[in-house]
């Protein structure tokens, strides 16, 4: 049984090397230019319906944003950008459109009912609810603190 100081060793000489400083400089590049069409899409959007609100010229280009990533998922490109950009891909909404695709993709050939719609959450459904439940947790202690 190894101790505290000679497993740490161990691990050191076995694990392998990490480019930190590549990995967190292509995820910020590959998550910043996903941002980058995104921000290309609002102004595109604003420029083309300039008397929209903004909400929905914002809704325009989530939509636009979720199917594009959506797309790419299907295609399989986006697994390729994942391999590059790492959580810089996960992050931007595009990350959720695949969390979403790549489920229902997997699981297709059990059918539409029981494959494609009820596996099509198993990975953002857990974000979904955590997301809901906490906001009512917020807005039920802010309503508490606003009454006092």
């Amino acid at each position: 049984m190894m101790e505290g100081d000679e497993y740490c060793k161990y691990v050191s000489r076995t694990a392998p090397k990490t480019g930190e400083l590549k990995t967190l400089l292509s995820a910020f590049c590959v998550g910043g230019f996903i941002c980058m069409i995104g921000q290309g899409f609002t102004d595109l959007y604003a420029y083309l319906l300039p008397e929209t609100e903004e909400s929905m010229i914002g809704a325009l280009t989530s939509m636009t944003m979720i199917f594009i990533g959506a797309a790419f998922t299907g295609f399989g490109i986006y697994d390729k950008i994942g391999s590059v950009a790492g959580a810089g891909s996960i992050i931007p909404i595009t990350g959720f459109a695949n969390s979403i695709a790549s489920p229902a993709m997997e699981f297709r050939k059990e059918g539409i009912i029981f494959g494609l719609m009820a596996k099509m959450f198993v990975i953002a459904g857990p974000v979904i609810v955590t997301g809901v439940v906490s906001s009512v947790i917020v807005g039920a202690i802010y309503r508490i603190i606003a009454v006092v």
